[in-house]
C-alpha cells in the first residue's frame, strides 16, 4: 500500500501495461536506494555530532553550576613555601583572603569552611606563618594552628624609649640602617600620624615630630619589612590604643582646653620621671600644675628634658647632681628646664598607663616630688617646705 501511494499513477498508466510501468518505477527506485542510504548515514553522523556538542555544552554548564555548590579546594598538603601574615584582630574571612591571595588555598571559602568546622580556629595568633602553596583549606588551618610554623622575629620596645633609641633597636634586629629609620621619621604624616594631632592651644608653634607616636610594645617584624612599614606599624598601634582609650576626646573634655598633643607631652614626662607606675598620674598632675597652674616660672624644671636635649645632639646624659648651672639653663636648649610653658615635643614614647595618667590624673595641688624608696615610689608636696622634708626622707633612705 505504501508503494502504491508513493507511485501516484495517472490514468494512462493504469492500462494493460500497468505492471510494466510499475516494475520499471520500482527498479528506478531500487537504483536510487544507495544514495538514500548515504544521505541517511550522513544525517545520523551529523546528529551524533550535534548531540555531542549539545552534550559537551551541557556538561560544561553543569560543571559551572556545580562550582556554585561545591567549594573549590586543593587536595593534600601543597608544595613549596610561602609566608602569610595574619594581622592583629584579623577575622577568619580576613585570614582566608590572605591565604587565597598568596595562592595557598583554591578559594577563601575552602578555608572558612575548614575553620568553621574546627573550634580551635579561634586560637590562631597574629603573626607571620610559613605555609605551602596549593593546600587544602583544612591543611592550611592546621599549619596556622601549629606555632612551629610561626616566623619568630619579635622585638620589644620598652615604655619610655626615645625615637633615636627605637631606631637603634630596630636596626640591630632588622639590619636596616638607622639612617633609613631617621629618613622615614622626618614625615610623621606619611607614617600615618593625622594632622589633627599636631595642634596646640598654648600659643606655641607646633613641631611635627614622630616622638611620642611610636607605641612601645612587642612587635613581630614581618619578612622584607622596610623602615617605613615598621614605623607605620608602630604608629597604627599608637592610634589603636589611644582610640580605644578615647584619649583625644577625654583630654578635650576634661583637661581644661589643653590639646591632646600637649597631654601626650605630659605623658612622656610622667613616663620619664615616675620611678613607679603607681605615680604616673601624680607626676602628670605636677607637670600640669607647674606649666598651666600657679608655679612661679610656669616652667617644668625637670632634668629629664635636659637629658633629652643631650641625646638629640649626640651627648651622653647626666645625673641631675652632675649637671652644671649652664647646662640646666642653656638658652640654646629648646627643652630648657626653665623654659616658660610646655616643651616643643614629647621626650619619649609613653606606654598606655602613662597616657592614662596624663588623660585622667588624680586631683591635687602638688608642685614637687622626690623618690623616697628603692622601689621608686615618690612623695608629693604642695609647698617647697614639704619638699625639703621629703628630700630629707630620701637622703635617710639612701636614695639621694
Amino acid at each position: 500500500m505504501i508503494d502504491d501511494l508513493e507511485l501516484g499513477f495517472d490514468d494512462s498508466e493504469q492500462g494493460g501495461d500497468k505492471g510494466k510501468h510499475r516494475r520499471s518505477y520500482v527498479r528506478k527506485r531500487k537504483g536510487e536506494s544507495g544514495g538514500g542510504r548515504g544521505k541517511t548515514v550522513l544525517a545520523l553522523l551529523m546528529a551524533f555530532v550535534l548531540l555531542g556538542v549539545i552534550g559537551g555544552g551541557a556538561f560544561y554548564g553543569f560543571d559551572r553550576i556545580q562550582g556554585y555548590f561545591v567549594t573549590p579546594d586543593y587536595d593534600g598538603s601543597g608544595t613549596g613555601e610561602v609566608t602569610v601574615e595574619i594581622k592583629e584582630g584579623a577575622l577568619i574571612a580576613d585570614m582566608a583572603s590572605a591565604l587565597y591571595t598568596a595562592g595557598v588555598v583554591k578559594s577563601a571559602k575552602a578555608f572558612i569552611e575548614a575553620a568553621e568546622a574546627n573550634s580551635r580556629s579561634k586560637n590562631i595568633q597574629p603573626g607571620t606563618y610559613k605555609v605551602r602553596k596549593q593546600m587544602s583549606g583544612e591543611r592550611a588551618l592546621v599549619m596556622l594552628l601549629d606555632l612551629k610554623n610561626k616566623v619568630t622575629n619579635g622585638l620589644t620596645i620598652p615604655e619610655g624609649t626615645t625615637a633615636k633609641r627605637v631606631y637603634k633597636l630596630l636596626s640591630e634586629k632588622t639590619k636596616i640602617p638607622v639612617k633609613e629609620f631617621e629618613a622615614a621619621a622626618k614625615d610623621p604624616k606619611a607614617l600615618g600620624v593625622p594632622d589633627s594631632w599636631f595642634k596646640r592651644t598654648d600659643g606655641k608653634p607646633v613641631t611635627k615630630s614622630i616622638e611620642g607616636f611610636l607605641f612601645p610594645d612587642t612587635y613581630e617584624i614581618p619578612p622584607k619589612a622596610t623602615a617605613e612599614s615598621i614605623l607605620t606599624l608602630m604608629v597604627e598601634n599608637f592610634l589603636t590604643v589611644t582610640d580605644g582609650m578615647k584619649f583625644v576626646d577625654r583630654v578635650k573634655e576634661d583637661r581644661g582646653g589643653i590639646s591632646p598633643y600637649e597631654a601626650l607631652i605630659v605623658a612622656s614626662l610622667a613616663q620619664a620621671e615616675a620611678g613607679n607606675k603607681d605615680d604616673l598620674g601624680k607626676v602628670a598632675r605636677v607637670a600640669y600644675n607647674r606649666v598651666y597652674g600657679e608655679f612661679p616660672c610656669n616652667c617644668l624644671e625637670m632634668d629629664v628634658t635636659v637629658n633629652y636635649y643631650f641625646e638629640s645632639i649626640g651627648q651622653e646624659g647626666k645625673r641631675s647632681k652632675d649637671m652644671t648651672d649652664a647646662e640646666l639653663d642653656n638658652k640654646k636648649n629648646p627643652y630648657n628646664r626653665k623654659l616658660r610653658g610646655m616643651i616643643p615635643t614629647p621626650i619619649n614614647n609613653p606606654g598606655k598607663q602613662a597616657l592614662e595618667g596624663a588623660m585622667d590624673p588624680p586631683p591635687g595641688k602638688w608642685l614637687y616630688f622626690v623618690a623616697i624608696d628603692k622601689q621608686g615610689h615618690s612623695e608629693f608636696a604642695e609647698t617647697f617646705e614639704e619638699q625639703l622634708r621629703n628630700q630629707k626622707k630620701a637622703k635617710e633612705a639612701g636614695i639621694i
